[in-house]
């Protein structure tokens, strides 16, 4: 629903939702000069909500936290709390906005009649009939509904209340504006700069300086090709440094030769490889491969992870986590260890170490099998155990970081000590968590917040090749 022309620039009143507070517990401080009114409802919910370990619970108490302190500087400066608090966001919290409105609780029973259809004994129900009440109440003031709730969000609309998403953790308006990593350079960019570039080799690489980057909008690690009309590349190189005037610009290492294999494997594209130039490179600390299924995000990290870990022994060990959403039915508890509760949801690498392990080329069959390196140099670690954590040269993977949220991602890369390498993948079409999407994951999250630092990388992967029946598949299913 728009928000109403002669009411666009007034001030407004936001009407929490529940899940907000529990999606970000720091919803409290991002409306800028407008007021938030909070239902007693939504205190009921989060009363109900704080027990437990799971990240949820840990919000909601984070959530309570806040607003006692809100509550407690109020009352300690004389302020009336049915006045209206004002909202002071702590001195930790980072890019606050500048301007804060007052929080207001609700303290007398507001009443409106809403159809048979939806009766009040329902939550998300007494919020909708708060809302109707809140607009009767303050006729010439927005009344807004913030809400994850997508049904929520269509019912107030039926009721004329205006809702909306919380659009504070959305990094991007659409999908399709994410990152991609790559940057395809036309046959005329040569003939337009070649008076520009300047090229030399040092430590058996081949560089690139290209003047004026500004006005191609270029950043570090950004990978660049030229297309030939075969759908090969005579040019693949990434840019290493970006200065005020000019770019460094670095050939690739071309892993798709049989030479140079990783732990046996070659890549078989141009992504691929341009991928295990950013797996390899130790210069890079944070790696994202975002792609659909069977694009090789999983074995070319593995055989990168080897390669380092056994034979170049760059990290001491491998460490592969993912959250457990269930994409049916939750089967319920495992039983056993933390390696064997995570076992079920380890297939997918459990598949590409057989292959690794066992693919005669690359020597491994003669050191480790696949359950071998489970126990000796890879170790399967819960997210759920991750916080307070200090990860020393260690190659961490994060699986299916699409279903991670925003706050979640940042625990996670948090953990790094010196000399640990972190890569994340995942696919942004598959998300399984609630109220997660596209715009909102933590996967998209930190592809966008890493794209300008020089030591991270980022390849959105587009091309499958694990076989043609699953190529076919993505393509009619």
């Amino acid at each position: 629903m728009n928000v109403p022309k002669d009411k666009t620039n007034s001030k407004r009143l936001f009407l929490l939702d529940t899940n907000v507070l529990i999606h970000d517990p720091t919803a409290l401080f991002q409306f800028q000069e407008h007021d938030i009114y909070l239902p007693m409802v939504v205190l009921e919910e989060l009363d109900g909500g704080k027990k437990g370990l799971t990240d949820a619970a840990r919000n909601v108490r984070q959530t309570n936290r806040y607003l006692e302190a809100l509550v407690e500087k109020s009352l300690a400066s004389g302020i009336d709390i049915f006045t209206g608090l004002p909202i002071t966001p702590p001195h930790y919290l980072r890019n606050q906005p500048k301007t804060h409105g007052r929080l207001f609780f609700q303290n007398e029973e507001l009443t409106h009649k809403l159809p048979e259809s939806l009766p009040g004994n329902k939550a998300d129900n007494s919020i909708l009939a708060t809302a109707l009440a809140l607009q009767e109440k303050f006729p010439n003031l927005l009344v807004t509904l913030v809400s994850k709730d997508i049904n929520l969000r269509i019912k107030a609309a039926v009721l004329s209340i205006h809702a909306e998403d919380y659009y504070n953790d959305k990094k991007l308006e659409d999908p399709d504006l994410m990152y991609t990593g790559l940057l395809e350079i036309e046959s005329e960019f040569w003939e337009k700069n070649n008076k520009q570039v300047d090229s030399w080799q040092e430590d058996g690489k081949t560089f690139y300086k290209i003047s004026t980057p500004k006005q191609h909008g270029w950043f570090p690690n950004l990978c660049l090709y030229e297309k030939t009309a075969e759908d090969n590349s005579n040019f693949e190189a990434i840019i290493r440094s970006i200065d005020d005037d000019h770019a460094i610009v670095e050939y690739v290492h071309d892993y798709r030769k049989t030479k140079h294999k990783v732990c046996g494997i070659n890549a078989r594209n141009r992504e691929q490889n341009f991928a295990l130039n950013f797996l390899m490179d130790p210069n890079i600390d944070f790696v994202t491969l975002v792609g659909q299924a069977g694009t090789g995000k999983t074995l070319l990290t593995l055989a990168a992870a080897l390669q380092q870990t056994l034979h170049s022994n760059l990290y001491r060990e491998i460490i592969v986590t993912r959250v457990t959403v269930p994409v049916g039915d939750d089967i319920g508890f495992l039983p056993g260890t933390e390696l064997e509760k995570m076992a079920p949801w380890m297939g997918a690498v459990m598949d590409n170490l057989e292959f690794l392990a066992y693919n005669e080329e690359s020597g491994s069959k003669k050191l480790l099998t696949a359950d071998d390196l489970f126990e000796k140099r890879i170790k399967i670690s819960s997210i759920n155990f991750m916080r307070g954590r200090t990860f020393l040269n260690k190659f961490i993977i994060i699986d299916e970081a699409q279903n991670l949220t925003a706050k979640q991602m940042q625990t996670l890369v948090t953990r790094a000590g010196p000399g640990t390498k972190i890569v994340c993948l995942g696919n942004i079409n598959q998300i399984d968590t609630p109220y997660l999407t596209e715009t909102t994951s933590g996967l998209t999250y930190v592809v966008q917040q890493f794209k300008s630092w020089e030591h991270s990388g980022h390849i959105t992967m587009t091309r499958g090749e694990r076989s043609r029946l699953a190529d076919h598949a993505t393509k009619v299913l």
